[in-house]
């Protein structure tokens, strides 16, 4: 039985350089869990266990009916009040922003053929065997096409805001405006990894001006 790995069949979608570019990419279905707080906190901790959870009992479910998957990188949305703590730039925000406001979107990306009926089932199966609270909250999420910039961050994450800086200094060259919620994807297990030797996909959604 061959195995869908959306890493290979979306190269571009878990591929950037170094340096800031413009992409654009179509539709994505995702498996999706929301919270707030410190990412160190243990409630981000148990939705990303929620999350996988969920993700390992779809894919066994599919590999039964002969349509195994690889289970796919975690990614991440973020986004804070903007009326508590108004419109910081892209490198601000994560240093003027405390990190018990920040609010999240964990994702796991997952195959087109996986129904929402079929989520809920195996939502409801974890349930039963592992007892996890956070498992009701897993949910179907759609995002939509469009255009992005990006880059390739290496190293910890309280080094990002050098790279979004690069980003900003890109999207001002280039007349394009955000349009959407910071986009972070997990090259690296960040639970195992050397935070020196972490690689993340910084995206944001944007538009010409």
């Amino acid at each position: 039985m061959e195995k869908t790995d959306l890493k290979k069949l979306f190269k571009n979608y878990y591929n950037a350089s170094t340096q800031p570019e413009l992409v654009s990419f179509g539709k994505a279905e995702f498996l999706s869990i929301t919270g707030k707080g410190d990412p160190s906190s243990s409630s981000f901790k148990n939705s990303i266990q929620a999350l996988y959870s969920v993700a390992y009992g779809i894919k066994f479910h599919y590999k039964s009916q002969g349509k195994d998957f690889v289970v796919a990188k975690l990614e991440g949305l973020w986004w804070f009040d903007n009326k508590r703590f108004g419109q910081p730039s892209m490198r601000e925000a994560p240093l003027k922003v405390p990190r018990d406001e920040w609010q999240w979107r964990l994702l796991i990306r997952i195959p087109e053929y996986v129904e929402e009926s079929q989520i809920q089932l195996c939502k409801e199966k974890v349930m039963q065997k592992k007892g996890l609270p956070l498992t009701d909250a897993v949910e179907y999420f759609e995002m939509g096409k469009g255009q992005f910039v990006q880059v390739l961050h290496q190293g910890p994450f309280d080094k990002e805001p050098e790279s979004l800086a690069k980003l900003e200094a890109f999207m001002t060259q280039k007349r394009l405006k955000k349009a959407g919620l910071h986009h972070e994807i997990y090259l690296s297990d960040f639970t195992k990894t050397a935070p020196e030797k972490l690689k993340t996909i910084l995206r944001e959604p944007v538009y010409s001006m």
